[in-house]
């Protein structure tokens, strides 16, 4: 089993990753969808969201 690996590991965040971020979000994107997109792992995305007030749709 092999473990995920993520382009922009442990990398800052551009502000074209956090637009791209907003965008997907505003459109009711779900965690797992906007982390894929951006090449980032759900964790990431879920604390930088959280930190720049940035609402993730909840997926069921």
């Amino acid at each position: 089993m092999s473990k995920e690996r993520f382009e922009r590991h442990k990398q800052p965040w551009r502000p074209d990753e956090a637009g791209q971020l907003r965008v997907l979000a505003g459109k009711g994107q779900g965690l797992k969808q906007i982390a894929k997109a951006l090449g980032r792992s759900e964790e990431s995305t879920r604390d930088f969201a959280k930190k720049n007030k940035v609402a993730i749709a909840k997926k069921r």
